[in-house]
């Protein structure tokens, strides 16, 4: 892929990829979820699809034959959780939704302070283990 809209700018992040154990499982919840945060569909191969914010930034979920097992472990070394920046109402709407998509809610004991008493946000878990974060 060549060089995005502002060639001189380095250092940005230019994509994450997950690796997902069931590429069609995977694109119902994360579908929805990118969809709604203003995510567009961007690239379809076999075993892959990417999503893209604006021109900027995109998530590839692809189902690779050399994946080592059935899901991710958020606790391990590695990735934790992908976080997104949304509004006070965003958070509400989306926790309330989300579940209804394939999410599953996390912490919500402390909703929607569980990143402590000065955060306001959600935190969703897919059914592959993979967390995401929306924060205000």
């Amino acid at each position: 892929m060549g060089p995005g809209p502002h060639p001189e700018v380095t250092g940005g992040l230019h994509h994450v990829e997950l690796w997902v154990p069931d590429l069609t499982g995977a694109l119902g919840p994360w579908g929805w979820l990118l969809g709604e945060l203003g995510w567009a569909p961007f690239q379809d191969w076999p075993g892959g699809r990417s999503f893209r914010h604006g021109d900027g930034v995109y998530l590839v979920l692809e189902q690779s034959p050399a994946l080592s097992g059935p899901a991710h472990d958020r606790l391990a070394p590695g990735l934790n959780h992908l976080a997104f920046t949304v509004t006070r109402s965003e958070v509400d709407r989306l926790w309330a939704t989300a579940p209804a998509h394939g999410w599953s809610p996390l912490f919500a004991d402390r909703h929607p302070h569980a990143g402590g008493p000065d955060g306001y946000a959600a935190y969703l878990e897919d059914a592959w283990g993979y967390e995401v974060e929306l924060s205000v």
